[in-house]
C-alpha cells in the first residue's frame, strides 16, 4: 500500500508528466488559456490515458509477451490510443459543441500526446503490476491536470495584467511553465 501512495504523490508532483519530464507540452502550451478548455482538456486526456494504459497492459501482459512479439508495441500502443482519442472526440462532439470547438485540433492531438504513449510505455517498462499501473496512470493524468490548470489560471490572470510588448504570448508562457517546472523540482526532496 506504501508503494502505491509513492507511486501516485510522485508521479503527480515529483515525475510531473509536463514539468519533469516535458512530455504533452503540445496541449499544456496550447489549450491552457482558459480554464474551461483546460479542464476538458484535462478530463479527455485523463480518460484516454487510463484506458490506454489499462488495455496497454493487458495487451502486454496476454499477446505481446506470450507470442513474443514486443516488437509490436509501440505501435500497438499507438493503435490503441488512436481508438481511444476518436471514440473521446466523438462522444464530446455529441455532449458538448462548445467545448469541442473550443478545443480545436489539439482534441485529435491527444493521438500524437507523448505523455498518453509515454505513460503506457513507462508503466510496462517499470514492471509494474495492474494495480500500481492504475495507480500510477492515476497520478500521472491527475498531475497533467493539475499542470494544464495552474497554466490556465495563471494566464488568464496574465491577460488582466499589462506585460511588456516583448513578453506578450508564448515568451510569457515558456517563462511561466519555466517558473512552475522549478517549483515542482522542489517537491523532489520530499519523498
Amino acid at each position: 500500500m506504501k508503494e502505491a501512495i509513492l507511486i501516485f504523490l510522485s508521479a503527480i508532483f515529483i515525475n510531473n508528466f509536463v514539468l519533469n519530464r516535458f512530455l504533452g507540452l503540445c496541449p499544456f502550451l496550447g489549450v491552457s488559456q482558459k480554464l474551461k478548455t483546460s479542464t476538458g482538456m484535462g478530463v479527455a486526456v485523463m480518460f484516454v490515458m487510463t484506458l490506454a494504459s489499462i488495455i496497454t497492459w493487458a495487451l502486454e501482459r496476454f499477446i505481446l509477451v506470450p507470442f513474443e512479439i514486443q516488437y509490436l508495441r509501440t505501435i500497438s500502443f499507438i493503435l490503441v490510443i488512436a481508438s481511444l482519442v476518436q471514440f473521446v472526440e466523438m462522444v464530446i462532439q455529441k455532449t458538448s459543441p462548445a467545448l469541442y470547438q473550443a478545443l480545436g485540433i489539439f482534441l485529435p492531438l491527444i493521438t500524437t500526446n507523448c505523455a498518453v504513449l509515454g505513460v503506457a510505455l513507462l508503466n510496462i517498462t517499470a514492471g509494474y503490476s495492474f494495480l500500481l499501473t492504475v495507480v500510477h496512470t492515476l497520478g500521472a493524468s491527475i498531475g497533467f491536470i493539475l499542470a494544464l490548470l495552474l497554466m490556465a489560471g495563471i494566464r488568464e490572470e496574465l491577460q488582466l495584467g499589462d506585460p511588456p510588448a516583448c513578453m506578450e504570448g508564448a515568451p510569457l508562457s515558456f517563462v511561466v511553465a519555466g517558473l512552475m517546472a522549478i517549483a515542482f523540482s522542489g517537491f523532489a526532496g520530499m519523498m
